[in-house]
Formats: C-alpha cells, structure tokens, sequence
C-alpha cells in the first residue's frame, strides 16, 4: 500500500525530506502533484525505476520520459543541446507549464520541464539530478487531478505519494513543443499558449 503525505499538513520542507527519502531506495517511484497535474517522478539515472513508471501506467515502452529539472541550463551537463531554439523557449517560459524537446548529442532527444511547483522544485534543487517524469495516470486515460484518482489509476502502489489537494477540474498538461528544428512544432497543446 502505498504511503500518502499530506503537503497542508507536513509542508513543503518537510514533503521534500520525504520524496528524497523515497526516492534514494533503487527502484523508487514517487507520486505527486505539480502545477498541472499529478505525476509520477524517479530519479533519471535509476532505469529499474523508469521501468516502474512505465509498469504503473502500462505506457508503451516506446514513449520516453520527460525529465524535470530545477535549472534548465544544467542539461548541457546531459547531453543536451540547449543552443537556439529550446534556448530561447527555456529562458522565455520556464518555469511553467511547457515541456521542450531539445537535440541530444547523441542524436537523441529529450523533452524536458522546469515545473513551476514548489514541492517538485525544492525537490529538484535538493537531488541533484533530474527526475524523469509523466502522468500519473493509466496510459490514455484522462490526467488525474486528485491523489486517490492517481492512485486509482496505477498498476501497483508508489514508495510515496504526496497529497497536494485536488488540482482544478480545467487545469491542462504540459503544452509539448519540438524545438529541434528552426521553428516550434507543437506537439500537445496544454496549459501554454505558443
């Protein structure tokens, strides 16, 4: 069963403490609410824990997972090739509610997001590395506003889930934006208008 922490009762610092906590056993999954949605967290390096994310959503293994990081400019330290386009989206709307898909060096890429949430941000700043992320809903089911919707919807329990209230009825996703080419392409249209 998994745990739930209340963020109006524990606080920010305090849910924070425990989402790391959570988070260094490998393997680690952790629910919680963001500005848009709730979502399913685990740190990016810890592939037995990205495997437990696509478990818990029953996601296609083809879908790769977004990261959440606190400073987009340290994804150059990753890999990503932040020059340009996902330069100029990054410094003009994050933090917010965009997810921006930038070249990798590989050939590769990645979409990323800067959450504009104070529990998943002093998390990030905290951990040191970036969470990789998605939904926390069934895969094609709606998103999940409330913790026991998330709860609901998963194919097995979290080592944490962080209560954060219920999100508004109208809030949308991530508006996901393709930035490896000379224009924007929007991918998903959510809670940013571009």
């Amino acid at each position: 069963m998994t745990r739930v922490l209340k963020l109006a009762e524990s606080g920010v610092d305090v849910a924070a403490d425990a989402v790391l906590e959570a988070l260094a056993g490998p393997g680690a999954v952790v629910l919680l609410p963001t500005e848009t949605v709730y979502g399913l967290v685990c740190r990016a390096d810890d592939a037995a824990a990205r495997q437990r994310i696509y478990d818990l959503k029953d996601r296609d293994a083809s879908k790769p997972l977004g990261w959440f990081v606190a400073d987009w400019r340290m994804l150059a330290g990753y890999g990503v090739r932040l020059e340009g386009l996902p330069e100029q989206l990054a410094a003009r709307h994050c933090p917010g509610p965009i997810t921006i898909i930038a070249p990798r060096q590989d050939g590769g890429t990645t979409g990323f997001r800067v959450p504009d949430h104070p529990l998943v941000l002093a998390v990030l700043r905290r951990i040191g590395c970036p969470l990789a992320q998605t939904s926390a809903n069934h895969s094609g089911h709606p998103n999940a506003l409330t913790v026991q919707a998330a709860l609901a919807e998963l194919s097995g329990d979290a080592a944490l889930a962080v209560d954060g209230g219920p999100i508004a009825p109208d809030a949308l996703a991530s508006t996901v934006v393709d930035a490896t080419g000379k224009e924007p392409r929007v991918l998903r249209r959510g809670a940013l208008r571009i």
